[in-house]
């Protein structure tokens, strides 16, 4: 799973005029800084599994990655962008299809992480 969420690393790349110069600061800054740490952790998780390190790093990524994504639903909807979708551009279908897609994606890997290691007999 952390390889399918380290391409968080590549797919938020946003070049200048995809979304409109009105997107609120407040929200962009935060959504790319989180995106940034949340695949930071996502790759180093990956290179270091399956040891210990690893297992903390994918908590690591896994529980940073959501905050993320929560808290820019959170400001997104408070700052109105549900109002005017236009302001997010050609970006639009990140929170539309992308965005539950990585939820899902992050339930998983708290699923998987609360299981622990398959008994093997």
């Amino acid at each position: 799973m952390t390889k399918l969420a380290a391409s968080r690393l590549t797919s938020h790349s946003h070049g200048p005029g995809v979304v409109s110069s009105k997107l609120p600061a407040v929200f962009a800054q935060p959504a790319a800084y989180g995106d940034l740490l949340t695949a930071f952790l996502a790759v180093l998780a990956y290179l270091t599994l399956p040891g210990g390190l690893g297992i903390v790093l994918t908590w690591t990524f896994n529980l940073v990655g959501t905050a993320d994504l929560l808290n820019a639903f959170y400001i997104g909807i408070r700052e109105g962008l549900p109002r005017d979708p236009g302001l997010l551009g050609a970006t639009y279908f990140i929170p539309t299809f992308y965005v539950p897609l990585l939820l899902i994606i992050h339930g998983l890997v708290f699923w998987l992480l609360l299981r622990g290691k398959p008994n093997v007999e």
